[in-house]
């Protein structure tokens, strides 16, 4: 039959396996250092792994395929969540075959509520549960040091997954690079309580509304500000939210900040 499905270039594949994390089928394997659609059946068309991919290798095809297997999916994820079942994180990491690795410890993060990963150190998702104390109490015990109100890693645009625990109910921050910099206390006023996500238009050279709007489509975010220069380049990223705002079918509170490159809030 003819359908939509997935293909991968591989010469912009640089064989980091975030695809075949966020593919929660499991028809994509890494094999020798490049990601491969090795399961066609398993490949449900959704494109999960599409707005993941940080160099993008990965688009549609409208093409001959098999017919999309529910039920072979399923037996393979209950089969992989039984074997892990019987495994220790520790246990699962010594196995040797990067694949079976990488499907064993996502039905074993599933199963105990956690982020899979595999692929890059870099891009392995965290949540950080931070305490929420006064400004006062944070004086005191810090001796005037600020603390950092990061909630999650990653926090980049291109290698934050889709679709994550730490989007649930968020109020997210889209914010420019350079304005964790310019505007000093960036993490008390804007980070504080929010998931940031972070990007530079310019030296990434994409457009983020793609991967924004699946982010705003797929998870309860609650509100979004988004942070930017003064400078014209950064109003890439302010497109490109506002964008994905509109593309997301979604009402959400949201406002721009813009900070001047000497520090101040201009507006």
């Amino acid at each position: 039959m003819v359908r939509k499905i997935i293909q991968i270039d591989e010469e912009k594949c640089d064989g980091c396996g975030i695809c075949a994390t966020a593919c929660h089928e499991g028809a994509i394997d890494i094999i020798d250092g490049k990601a491969r659609l090795v399961r066609e059946n398993f490949c449900d068309g959704l494109g999960d792994c599409l707005p993941n991919c940080p160099t993008g290798a990965i688009t549609f095809a409208e093409r001959e395929a098999p017919a999309y297997d529910d039920a072979a999916v399923k037996q393979t994820q209950e089969h992989n969540r039984k074997e892990a079942q019987k495994m220790t994180v520790e246990e699962i990491m010594k196995v040797e075959d990067e694949n079976e690795r990488r499907k064993l410890m996502m039905a074993k993060m599933h199963e105990e509520g956690g982020m899979p990963h595999a692929g890059c150190p870099g891009s392995r998702a965290m949540q950080m549960h931070r305490e929420e104390p006064a400004a006062e109490a944070v004086a005191a015990r810090t001796g005037g040091v600020p603390v950092s109100r990061l909630a999650q890693w990653p926090c980049q645009i291109k290698l934050v997954p889709v679709q994550a625990p730490f989007f649930a109910g968020a109020k997210l921050l889209i914010a420019a690079d350079c304005t964790a910099y310019a505007y000093a206390n960036m993490h008390e006023e804007f980070m504080r309580g929010k998931t940031t996500i972070v990007g530079c238009p310019k030296l990434d050279d994409i457009d983020y509304s793609e991967k924004l709007t699946a982010i705003i489509a797929n998870n309860d975010i609650t509100e979004v500000t988004i942070v930017r220069m003064e400078v014209p380049c950064c109003g890439g990223l302010e497109m490109a939210a506002k964008k994905a705002l509109q593309a997301s079918g979604k009402f959400i509170p949201w406002r721009v900040v813009t900070i001047s490159c000497d520090g101040r809030i201009l507006d």
